[in-house]
């Protein structure tokens, strides 16, 4: 089982649309949060306990989930997506990058 952790800034677009993309792929789990003191679910050590994967969607997220949570991170795979913030929820368009850039690390 992959349990994938989808990071982005305020956990309103595209970490909720790449949680619930892959939430239907089999062997697959997913959860997603935000770094953003305004993210409508905040990152927390839980999250990154129960993650085999975690995807940021930008250099800076995984910079700066580095420096907060570094303890945390020893040992988990951190994949940057680099897919910057100008798509809406569920977009058709962010679906389909999100499904291109992340579907060869959830096949085994």
């Amino acid at each position: 089982m992959i349990r994938a952790l989808f990071i982005c800034t305020q956990n309103k677009l595209r970490s909720p649309t790449a949680e619930q993309v892959f939430a239907t792929y089999p062997e697959v789990e997913t959860d997603s949060a935000g770094l953003g003191n305004d993210a409508n679910v905040k990152l927390s050590t839980e999250q990154i306990a129960w993650a085999s994967v975690i995807f940021v969607m930008e250099s800076c997220h995984k910079q700066k989930l580095q420096q907060k949570f570094r303890a945390q991170l020893n040992g988990k795979r951190i994949i940057c997506l680099n897919i910057r913030d100008e798509y809406d929820f569920m977009q058709e368009e962010l679906v389909q990058i999100l499904i291109k850039k992340v579907t060869p690390y959830l096949l085994r």
